[in-house]
């Protein structure tokens, strides 16, 4: 903590200084409070100076000595940084967040090509990424996005059919708000085939086929959970109630054209929110005190595959546990993701962080 500059007059000193005589420089040792050794110097033309004159002395004096002072002082650039970036960042509870007064905040344009983030975004994450949204590539986006028929919720499908549908595009930010995410799941693209892409990663909606990876995906399971009995549905909404991010580093995709909207911009904001799960994912998870209230205390990151491990290679490993190997698509699972552990691993490592409901039912679809 830095020690701001203090006025230190002449009265302030232990020691009164002697009076000076005519001619002559009295120098004087004394000290200040703090116990610091101080020389005050004073001149005089008078050993019997009038009133004013004395006055203006020892107001000369004072402001001399003042000026050494402030001088020996440290200045404030030299307090620690890491103290004020520390107390930068917010309780994840305390950020306030208006929708009306957002969307006052926009330009017309902006109204018109954020209104499904403003409508289906989960206010959990739209709070702390409503800046984000603002930015141009991110508007570049909505613009590409718009011309293909993503627009409002309701948006009747244009041609070449979009998925998800617009209204699923954020549902993995409306099932798992960010102070209770313990699990974050990296996919690539949503499933390009009718049907198949709901918003969340390697989900599909009951009734349709379950989908290579995710039987591969629930085999893994089977193996460290020898209980659990694989559904005949490929619907994961369970987890993403239970603190499970499901999260495609692309949302959306052109019918039957796999990774058709790659570098688009959308890899730039998903790793902002990877970014903001860093920051604040679960917040709300078990008992906390201290700064570390209402922030992100670390949690699980599954990154199967080359793509998602490099989503995740710059966070702090000490604060989260980030568990990696291959894909579980049938062209590489039997080279290690089959046998990995992460779904135990995981939990055990929750369960240590935050005690027994900070795990995950793995189980329970």
């Amino acid at each position: 903590m830095s020690i701001p500059p203090r006025v230190v007059y002449l009265e302030d000193l232990e020691k009164p200084a002697a009076a000076a005589t005519k001619e002559n420089i009295t120098v004087t040792e004394a000290s200040t409070a703090d116990g610091e050794a101080v020389k005050v110097e004073m001149k005089s033309t008078s050993s019997t100076p009038s009133n004013k004159t004395a006055a203006k002395k020892t107001s000369t004096g004072a402001t001399k000595r003042q000026r050494s002072l402030m001088d020996m002082m440290p200045s404030s650039s030299s307090a620690p940084s890491s103290k004020v970036a520390k107390t930068e960042l917010p309780t994840l509870n305390s950020i306030p967040f208006s929708m009306s007064d957002y969307r006052n905040s926009m330009t017309e344009e902006q109204k018109k090509l954020l209104e499904l983030e403003c409508e289906t975004m989960g206010k959990s994450w739209l709070k702390v990424l409503k800046d984000e949204i603002k930015k141009p590539y991110f508007l570049n986006l909505k613009k590409f996005l718009y011309e293909t028929g993503v627009r409002g919720p309701d948006s009747a499908p244009m041609k070449p059919e979009i998925y998800p549908a617009p209204k699923n595009i954020y549902t993995w930010s409306n099932l798992t708000p960010l102070g209770r995410v313990k699990v974050v799941i990296i996919g690539q693209d949503p499933y390009h085939n009718p049907g198949q892409a709901h918003g969340l990663c390697f989900s599909v909606p009951p009734g349709i086929q379950i989908p290579p990876s995710l039987r591969n995906i629930y085999a893994e399971i089977k193996a460290e959970y020898p209980g659990f009995e694989p559904p005949q549905h490929g619907n994961l909404t369970a987890w993403a109630e239970n603190g499970v991010l499901l999260l495609n580093s692309v949302l959306t995709v052109e019918k039957k054209k796999a990774g058709s909207h790659q570098k688009k911009g959308w890899e730039n904001f998903t790793a902002q929110v990877i970014d903001v799960v860093d920051r604040y994912g679960g917040a709300n998870l078990g008992k906390s005190g201290g700064f570390s209230a209402g922030r992100g205390r670390g949690i699980v990151f599954l990154a199967w595959g080359a793509w998602a491990a490099q989503c995740v290679a710059k966070l702090d490993k000490n604060k989260h546990l980030i568990l990696t190997s291959v894909h579980p698509s049938p062209l590489s699972a039997y080279r290690g993701f089959m046998g990995n552990g992460h779904f135990k691993k995981a939990n055990e490592w929750l369960e240590r962080k935050y005690g027994p409901d900070g795990c995950v039912d793995w189980t329970k679809l």
